[in-house]
Parts: structure tokens; sequence; C-alpha cells
């Protein structure tokens, strides 16, 4: 018997405060960071930081920025730093128009903004993110070829029987354009294809979907790596049978990943050089991969080819 659900889906703003203290820290560079590279100027830590920064933009993104926003802000008493979500699309247009210091994305801002608006941005990649559909694990299902995950997320396959599950309706919990998850998971696991629009199940809230495929038994979704580092009741899908983790990243077999993003509007304010520094820094780095997200520097040659 077919599941009818009504989701009442909007976005779910994360909020992370935080408070810091004393000589501002040296400005970073206005160059993008290249990929992998890890600043080596004076961690923020070493000088107190006052004032206040404020991000919004990726879900995927936002458990790691919390974690340093708090860790930041134990270390600069007298910074406050305010963190939101709200998807990869805002939190880029938040930062063109000044309304955030910095804006969270999965994707290049080319990708979300016009080349005018996205050039008088600074591009930080402080790590990578692999992607992961999830189905619940009572579903039994645990691995699709790329041409099933496309057919899908694009509603031609629409019972889990036509993949090798039981004989359930396929319930697709999916994002809204704005979402730089989405963006990733097109490319890299849908070549391209665009997801059947479902209105009614859509939200760029992880979290919110990670709790309606654990609660659904015929659905699937996609969210990033660093939410399953945790035990949940959902399960992570290989594709072409090779699995979603970090490992398989970086050696480029698999191939739903990108790198994650703190963009700028021209160099920032110092706080927010500050901050971004931090993230960056050796001092920080072991949190990376222990919420799940990747280190730039791990990727093997074969990775970064296949994303140029």
């Amino acid at each position: 018997m077919k599941k009818f659900v009504t989701l009442l889906l909007g976005v779910t703003m994360s909020l992370g405060l935080v408070a810091c203290g004393g000589t501002p820290a040296a400005q970073t560079s206005s160059q993008p960071s290249a990929a992998g590279s890890t600043p080596t100027a004076q961690a923020a830590s070493q000088s107190k930081v006052t004032g206040s920064v404020t991000a919004s933009g990726s879900s995927a993104l936002l458990p790691l920025v919390q974690v340093a926003a708090e860790d930041f802000m134990n270390k600069n008493p007298d910074c406050s730093v305010t963190v939101n979500g709200g998807g990869s699309g805002t939190g880029l247009k938040n930062v063109a128009e000044g309304a955030v210091d910095i804006g969270n994305s999965d994707v290049f801002a080319e990708e979300k903004l016009d080349a005018t608006t996205a050039s008088g941005l600074v591009d930080h990649k402080v790590c990578t993110v692999t992607m992961a559909a999830v189905v619940n694990k009572s579903l039994g299902v645990d691995n699709l070829t790329t041409q099933q995950i496309t057919d899908i997320f694009t509603g031609k396959i629409t019972n889990w029987k036509d993949v090798g599950g039981p004989n359930l309706d396929i319930m697709l919990v999916t994002r809204p354009t704005s979402s730089g998850t989405r963006a990733l998971f097109k490319t890299w696991a849908l070549n391209g294809v665009e997801e059947a629009s479902n209105s009614a199940l859509e939200t760029d809230d992880s979290g919110t979907l990670m709790e309606t495929v654990e609660s659904n038994e015929g659905a699937i979704g996609y969210v990033a790596l660093s939410y399953l580092v945790k035990d949940t009741k959902v399960q992570a899908v290989s594709i072409d049978g090779v699995a979603p983790t970090l490992e398989n990243t970086y050696n480029g077999t698999y191939k739903v990943w990108g790198y994650e993003h703190m963009y700028t509007k021209g160099d920032g304010s110092e706080a927010a050089q500050a901050f971004i520094q931090y993230m960056m820094s050796d001092e920080f780095a072991s949190n990376i991969e222990a919420m799940g997200y990747g280190a730039s520097s791990k990727l093997s040659d074969t990775a970064v080819n296949s994303h140029k």
C-alpha cells in the first residue's frame, strides 16, 4: 500500500554563537586558497580577535563550521561567530550582498552567481565533502548502479522491486534548486541530469532529510558523509559497488564529492579572515576527518583530475 507522507519542510536555520578579544589577526591573502593548502601564517588562536563574524549557506558544511565557531569563540571570548544554514545559493547571495561575512558553499560561486558578482568573491577551500545516497536500513538495498540511481531520482523507476528491493513505492526526498548538495549530487551521481521536482518532499536541511528517511521505509535522499559519522537508522548506498567512504574518495574510485568553500567579499573583515584561517589551521585539522569531511591534501591525482 502506497504511503502518503505530508512534510512541512523549510530551511532549518542552525545557530552557533561564539565570543573573542584583543588584537586582530593578520589578513589572509586575497587570492583563492589552493585545494589542500594549509595557511602558514599565525593561527587565529595566537592573537586574540575582536568583533563579530556572520556566516550562512551550505547545510553540508554546517556541522564543521559550528564546531569551529565554538572552538574559535572559546579561544577569542571577545568575538562572536553566528552560523546559519540555508543552502549554498543562499550563502553565496548573502555574502555577495554584504548581508554576511562568509558564504559557505558546496559548489563554486560561478555555478550559482553571474560572472561579475562571482568575481568579487574570494574562495577559501577548507576541505572536501563526500555525498551519499541514503535509504532506510530495513529496505535491504545497499548498492545501486549509476543508471539505477539516475532513473530513481528522475522518476523513471518508482518501485523498489525494479532494483532488487521489496514491492514498495519509492519516496524521493529532494533538495531545492538553491542547494549546493543538489548541484554536486546532480553533477557527480546523476551525470548532470536534473532530478524530478518534488516540492512536497523537499528540504535543504540535512537533519530533516535524515529523519524522513529513518521513518519511511521507501524513502531515499542524499546527504554529506559528515551526517553519517554517528550510527543512524539509514543505510548509505554504494554506487556501482563502490562505497561512499573517505578512502574511496581519496583514491578516486568514488566520484560523488566536491570541495567545501568559504567565500568572502573581497578580503573580508579581519575577524572573518581569522576565523577561516583557524578552520584551515593544523590546530583544527583533526576535526575535519573525525567529522566525516576530507582533507584536500590527501586526494590522489586520479581524484583531483577527475574533478577538474
